[in-house]
Formats: C-alpha cells, sequence, structure tokens
C-alpha cells in the first residue's frame, strides 16, 4: 500500500503533443497580422489577386509573394497557403506527413487537418494530397473564419 501513496506524484498523463517541428515554426505567427505588418516584413506582393469563394463573403484578396499566399479578410491575415511549413513540403508522399502530424491529425482522404493549439485564436494546418498521395499544396488558417 505504501508504494501507491508516492507513486501518484510521479505519474502523469499521457497526452499528445503536437511534433516540435510543427509548434515552433514562425510560420504560424503569420496569422492574424495585419497588412501593414505584412508589407513591413515582406515587401510589396509580387502581385494580388481576388479569389472567388462559393458564397460571397467567402471571397478573399491574396496577396502573393515568392514562398507563400497570404490571404486577408479586412485588415488581416486570416490564411496562408505554402510550398512548405511545418516540416512537410510540396511532392512530400502522405504516409510520411500523416507520420509526421501524429495521431491527433485527420485523414479526409484528399487531405489532413490538424488543429494547433497554444494560439491566442484557433489554428489550424491542412495539407492538400493529388490522386497520387503527394502534397500539392499546405495551408495555416483560422478554422473560425
Amino acid at each position: 500500500m505504501f508504494i501507491f501513496l508516492i507513486l501518484p506524484p510521479f505519474v502523469q498523463a499521457q497526452v499528445p503533443t503536437l511534433n516540435p517541428v510543427i509548434t515552433n515554426d514562425e510560420k504560424l505567427t503569420y496569422i492574424g497580422m495585419t497588412l501593414a505588418e505584412l508589407i513591413e516584413r515582406f515587401g510589396a506582393p509580387r502581385t494580388v489577386a481576388a479569389v472567388r469563394g462559393n458564397e460571397t463573403w467567402q471571397d478573399d484578396v491574396v496577396f502573393q509573394y515568392a514562398d507563400a499566399d497570404f490571404f486577408i479578410h479586412r485588415d488581416r491575415v486570416w490564411q496562408v497557403r505554402f510550398s512548405a511549413a511545418c516540416g512537410i513540403s510540396t511532392r512530400d508522399r502522405k504516409a510520411a506527413v500523416m507520420l509526421l502530424l501524429g495521431s491527433t491529425a485527420e485523414d479526409k482522404g484528399d487531405h489532413a487537418l490538424l488543429s494547433i493549439p497554444g494560439r491566442d485564436w484557433p489554428a489550424a494546418l491542412r495539407v492538400n494530397f493529388n490522386n497520387s498521395g503527394q502534397v500539392v499544396s499546405i495551408f495555416i488558417y483560422r478554422p473560425d473564419f
């Protein structure tokens, strides 16, 4: 019985944690940037485009840079598309991506979703796959938009 009195302080719940490559990626900080912060950090965009959503309220303005596309809502970045982020790159295989993302990731067939805790607002990572099971795009975004 004595052993049970000593062990509880040393026993901890097994809580799954995100891969440090994901949680420490600086690109997570891009979500929520103001337009002024975006331009100050990256300069003028290469192009600015409008992207139509399924509904009018889903239309976006996208600032396109060489390495990322920033989707703007009002005056803030709500989504960013990358060719490489969080330890994942385009053309990576789905099996490797799912292993990197861990058991908390949701496999949706043509894409994977991972909620990213620890931010001032909800954040998520979405990785899209083609029919061959290769990464074609990577998004970090606010799922509450």
